[in-house]
């Protein structure tokens, strides 16, 4: 910055977003790591433990993957994965609406679904891909893309939330009693998003300096049903996922009702949160909470958690053309600020 010029939001964003990039310290980055080595240790032990006798775990794995009508299984897959995209461009769409500028849902549908591609590697450099186009088609600052993906990120704790206190509820009665707090972690979390909401909105708070931060933006300018309305726009996707995931159980001969399903996918999505490769404490769940099934459950967890990341990104290749057309072919019309 040169002499005589004054500092700016987006200034002062880009060197908070400068600022957050260094490295992570070590134990934080070989934490996920370990979670998944003991959560994949605990599978093995596990199934070692129902294979039937003369078997290997690999040998006893395959027979059950090789048994699969995978045809079948697609025909589930992809459809929920077109589902799942167009549920989670709507997110993207509404909140960018609300807080960055007045795009239309068809133009961010193809670069949302590009960046599921480089997301299987890291997720961070898949959302630095939407700053970058929202920066070259509308003016939006990198700060501010940044600000409302973690009001996304903030959401989806409290959409897991909601839903796992919906299935701990209907199924108390058969998941292990870990989940039993489940309850109180929910009204944790609601009274501290009303807390939340209440510090950001009301005057009375407004000299504080942490209001202010670029990277808060949103949730500065967020109104109080903004968050329950991302929860309502995001759970068709995980009603969509009752449907299929009970279908795709029965193909790996586990046959689970709707209403079971209901009581115990929250709960697994849930668990997502626990940060991992592979999604492994997710797919750990699975043989746990049916252990008279563990290796093919152990399989179907597997499958159904990893492989939809190779469906998101497939159809991201389907997209790809377009959207390095709007992220870097012509000249970037103006864009207007704010969003309805």
């Amino acid at each position: 910055m040169s002499d005589g010029e004054s500092s700016t939001p987006a200034d002062a964003g880009d060197q908070t977003a400068s600022n957050s990039r260094r490295p992570a310290p070590l134990w934080q980055r070989l934490l996920p790591w370990l979670i998944t080595l003991v959560c994949f240790a605990y599978l093995y032990n596990r199934i070692a433990g129902r294979t039937p006798e003369g078997e290997t775990v690999v040998s006893y794995l395959g027979g059950i993957f090789a048994s699969v009508n995978w045809l079948a299984w697609l025909g589930l897959m992809i459809p929920y994965s077109l589902l799942y995209l167009a549920i989670d461009t709507a997110v993207l769409w509404r909140v960018i609406r609300w807080f960055n500028a007045n795009v239309r849902y068809r133009d961010l549908l193809p670069v949302r679904s590009s960046t599921y591609i480089i997301s299987i590697l890291n997720e961070q450099v898949g959302k630095g891909a939407m700053a970058v186009y929202l920066n070259r088609r509308e003016g939006v600052p990198g700060w501010e893309v940044a600000s409302s993906m973690l009001f996304i990120m903030f959401c989806e704790f409290f959409y897991l939330t909601s839903w796992a206190l919906i299935g701990v509820s209907v199924s108390w009665n058969v998941v292990p009693p870990i989940f039993h707090n489940i309850p109180w972690i929910a009204l944790g979390a609601l009274l501290f998003l009303i807390v939340f909401v209440w510090f950001f909105r009301s005057e009375r708070f407004a000299s504080v300096a942490l209001r202010e931060k670029p990277l808060l933006k949103s949730f500065r300018e967020a109104r109080w049903y903004y968050y329950p309305t991302i929860i309502l726009i995001r759970s068709p996707a995980l009603l969509g996922a009752v449907l299929v995931y009970s279908l795709a159980a029965g193909l790996f001969g586990v046959e689970i009702p709707l209403g079971q399903m209901i009581g115990v996918l929250p709960l697994i999505f849930f668990g997502t949160l626990i940060p991992g490769p592979f999604r492994a404490f997710a797919v750990a769940l699975w043989p746990t909470l049916f252990p008279e099934h563990t290796g093919e459950m152990a399989i179907f967890g597997f499958v159904q958690h990893n492989f939809f990341l190779l469906f998101n990104a497939g159809i991201g290749l389907f997209f790809l053309r377009r959207a390095n057309r709007e992220l870097f072919g012509g000249d970037a019309p103006p864009g207007s600020a704010g969003g309805s």
